[in-house]
């Protein structure tokens, strides 16, 4: 495949992110024969996308047509660290012109693209370090982003940044009713699948590979899954004791696509109703459970609107995985820290409070709700939950991680929260047992 025709569907993706929209449906409309490619340096341009934009300043005071700009700027984060460039830095900008020279957005500016990365490549040292001074170039984050992780985590906020940077690792979760963690990477091993041991049941891949290659994946015995995001359900059923006469019965709201539905089940007999507004969202959490032969009631709905859902039965334990900014998982989403806006981060901070505020009468007495997000903003996490217990006096947290920081595992530096693998940025806050009575209300008819 051209090298040309790869730049022209990463620039699309780019053009699309920086247009407003997800990665995800860009890289969809990408042709099937291209997609991998275009996602694989669509990904590498979004993670240098500050400094790839402050060099297109450099070289054109003003900006060009938006899809010239999302090829010049592809190129640019491809090839200004000779270091990290897929291609050589020569090659990328010939293909460049070429893809611009091939398209009918871009045609008449092929000319343009040519003299700026010509001149890119003839002042490429004192280019850079006109843009050193920049925090966004520097960084490849928005400039209140890299400010909110300065003011969040003074010590840290630095290894966080460098750590959405670089690409996460492919790590799986073993089906504990088929095989053990150990038994896997046995296995995987004879295959020639390397991998080293994540969390009790996690598996970080030495290299990525497409699921449906994986020994066992369709037959559910590995999912994919983040290792912070595998200490969810075992930090949920520790020590829960199942009553007598029935099995727990467990909610997981906002639970698309499932991951963390099928790790409970996969631990514990037990009787579990997942949560998802979005209905197509939810239908996934019903793939993800049939291909590992495991059930559970899924319902699409708001999980704040509880009369629209609830039969009024008290859970015995509370998953509440809330909406967030995904600002820990960066480094699988690129994408992300470009599509945020400051004030997002007050809104869905509205939002985790309603959910909390919601779901918190429906924990039955001795049972607990475990809240996480998938993010390193405090306002998301450590804040949110002093808040909560500011007005629920009688709710109690017990001793859990709180915030885990995005992992450089191998890199030469660790970050201190995570001494055991690299994994993604996540918060967890475990109430237990002080939780007040539910007052069921009459469910809707």
């Amino acid at each position: 495949m051209p090298l040309w025709r790869q730049l022209q569907a990463a620039a699309s993706v780019l053009g699309a992110v920086r247009a407003g929209e997800s990665a995800t449906p860009a890289i969809a409309r990408v042709e099937a024969d291209l997609r991998a490619a275009a996602q694989a340096l669509a990904f590498q341009a979004l993670r240098q996308l500050g400094r790839a934009e402050a060099l297109q300043h450099q070289l054109a005071r003003r900006a060009p047509p938006p899809a010239v700009q999302a090829l010049l700027c592809t190129a640019l984060a491809l090839c200004w660290r000779e270091d990290q460039a897929p291609y050589t830095p020569f090659t990328l900008v010939d293909q460049a012109v070429e893809a611009a020279k091939r398209s009918a957005t871009t045609q008449a500016q092929a000319g343009f693209v040519n003299g700026c990365l010509r001149r890119f490549l003839r002042e490429r040292d004192a280019l850079v370090a006109a843009t050193d001074k920049d925090p966004v170039a520097r960084w490849n984050h928005p400039r209140w982003w890299i400010d909110r992780l300065r003011q969040d985590h003074p010590d840290r906020w630095e290894l966080i940044l460098q750590a959405n940077n670089t690409p996460a690792p492919m790590t799986l979760r073993v089906n504990a009713r088929q095989a053990s963690r150990d038994e896997v990477i046995a296995r995987y091993a004879a295959e020639g699948i390397e991998g080293t041991p994540v969390g009790a049941w996690g598996i970080a891949l030495a290299q990525p590979r497409p699921v449906h290659e994986l020994p066992g994946f369709d037959q559910g015995l590995v999912s994919v899954q983040d290792g912070a995001a595998q200490i969810a359900a075992p930090l949920l059923l520790e020590g829960l004791e199942r009553p007598a006469d029935r099995p727990l019965r467990v909610l997981d709201a906002c639970a698309a696509p499932g991951g963390k539905t099928a790790h409970i089940l996969e631990l514990a007999d037990a009787d579990v109703t997942a949560l998802e507004l979005d209905p197509v969202r939810a239908r996934r959490i019903d793939d993800t459970l049939q291909r590992l032969g495991l059930r559970a009631r899924v319902v699409a709905a708001d999980a704040g609107d509880v009369r629209a859902w609830w039969d009024g039965t008290p859970f015995d334990a509370i998953l509440l995985d809330a909406p967030c900014t995904a600002s820990g998982i960066v480094r699988r989403h690129p994408d992300v820290r470009w599509l945020r806006r400051p004030g997002d981060v007050a809104q869905l901070a509205s939002q985790q409070a309603r959910l909390l505020d919601a779901l918190r009468p429906l924990v039955a007495p001795g049972g607990r709700l475990l809240y996480c997000t998938c993010s390193v903003f405090r306002a998301e996490g450590e804040a949110r939950i002093e808040a909560f217990l500011a007005h629920n006096k009688a709710a109690q947290m017990r001793p859990g991680p709180g915030h885990l920081l995005p992992g450089l595992a191998g890199n030469g530096n660790p970050v201190r929260d995570n001494p055991w693998s690299d994994h993604d940025g996540f918060f967890y806050a475990l109430l237990d047992k002080g939780l007040p009575e539910a007052r069921p209300t009459a469910p809707v008819p």
